[in-house]
């Protein structure tokens, strides 16, 4: 990823489309673009939409939209460039298409949505069988299977292994390879999400913890006067939030049941915040006791730290102000929101909001604690 401050000089966006190699649309398409707005959050799909002035004696109308131009299953690759550095915001396909037809001259709309790459592992369930592959293996074996549209896997072994025993068990696929994948992430504590580039055509398929470790962004700046580079920014505090799972393994031989200990959830979730916040609410997981001890605490473990983060942030900011692209799925120091929301920030998701002449970002953060644990962030 780029880290070109842009200052104050132009951003220019590149469109690509087609079937699955794609190419850069014609001058009249990009002339059309009236606005772009792209959304990607930690362990969701991405979605975009894109607005083109639907002018009446116009190309899109009279030529591209009849052709199938912007049909269903078009790939788009979306790239931003500032100060000659490219860096590609979104890689996915068109799902829908709507057409705003007006009566006022030069209001006429064609509003096309997409969602990314990771739509083509939803669109069939299948049955599968998997003897003797760990949760990790079984990832990167589906993930093979889509490296025609460019997607590399990078697939991180589970924090708890689990051990296959095919004498016992053999696990079984009974949905979309998305479902099951995002399945076995959310069991493990994980995330999976596809990252668009570096280059266009090429996109990272990510099963694995958030990032929480290493280096960060540069620093978010509020109630900092002349040095402010957020527009506004919220905190929040959900006492709710954090929960205190319990889980039960059964001993097959015996039929007593055991009560698993509290898991450590530093390796899933590094602290960003100094004084943690208390779990208010506890819960017990259903179905453990029938499961081996390993698969338990492991999602002993995934409840835990997915429930852990109490404290939240959202806000906006013009790109140009900031003067560097906020990225989704990696770390951010907060300076100027005061003693207790100081400090650094996993960065859950940004959208980004592009119009001819600007560019700004609406974005979410979150931790697990109050209080940051340096005096200083990434300036």
């Amino acid at each position: 990823m780029s880290e070109q401050p842009v200052g104050r000089g132009p951003i220019h966006i590149t469109l690509q489309t087609g079937p699955r190699l794609t190419r850069p649309v014609p001058p009249e398409v990009v002339e059309a673009l009236l606005s772009a707005q792209i959304t990607a959050t930690a362990g969701e799909r991405s979605g975009f939409q894109l607005a083109f002035d639907l002018t009446k004696t116009g190309a899109l109308s009279r030529r591209l939209l009849p052709e199938g131009f912007f049909d269903p299953k078009t790939r788009v690759i979306l790239s931003v460039s500032v100060k000659g550095t490219a860096e590609v915001l979104l890689d996915g396909l068109i799902v829908r298409q709507e057409v705003g037809a007006s009566n006022q001259p030069g209001h006429s709309t064609l509003t096309v949505t997409g969602e990314d790459l990771s739509v083509l592992m939803d669109l069939e369930e299948r049955t599968d069988r998997f003897p003797n592959l760990r949760p990790s293996q079984r990832v990167a074996r589906i993930l093979a299977k889509y490296a025609d549209y460019g997607i590399e896997p990078r697939v991180f072994q589970e924090k708890i292994e689990q051990p296959p025993r095919e004498q016992l068990r053999v696990e079984y696929q009974t949905a979309t390879d998305l479902a099951y994948v995002t399945d076995l992430a959310r069991a493990n504590g994980y995330i999976f999400f596809l990252e668009p580039g570096p280059r266009p055509g090429r996109s990272t398929a990510v099963w694995g913890p958030e990032i929480r470790i290493g280096q960060r962004q540069h620093a978010l700046n509020v109630n900092m006067d002349a040095n402010s580079t957020v527009d506004q920014l919220t905190f929040a505090y959900d006492g709710t939030a954090r929960e205190e799972p319990q889980a039960r393994v059964q001993n097959p031989a015996t039929r007593d049941t055991l009560l698993l200990p509290q898991p450590d959830i530093g390796p899933l979730r590094p602290p960003l915040g100094r004084r943690a916040t208390p779990a208010l609410r506890r819960r017990t997981l259903s179905g453990t006791a029938k499961k081996e001890s390993e698969q338990a605490q492991a999602e002993l473990l995934a409840r835990a730290a997915l429930s852990a983060d109490a404290i939240s942030g959202s806000g906006s900011l013009d790109v140009n102000r900031h003067g560097y692209i906020l990225r989704p799925r990696e770390l951010v120091g907060v300076r100027g929101a005061g003693v207790t929301y100081d400090g650094d920030y996993y960065v859950k998701s940004v959208t980004h909001n592009i119009r001819p002449g600007s560019y700004q970002q609406n974005f979410t953060l979150s931790r697990e604690g109050l209080i940051a644990r340096s005096g200083t962030v990434r300036p």
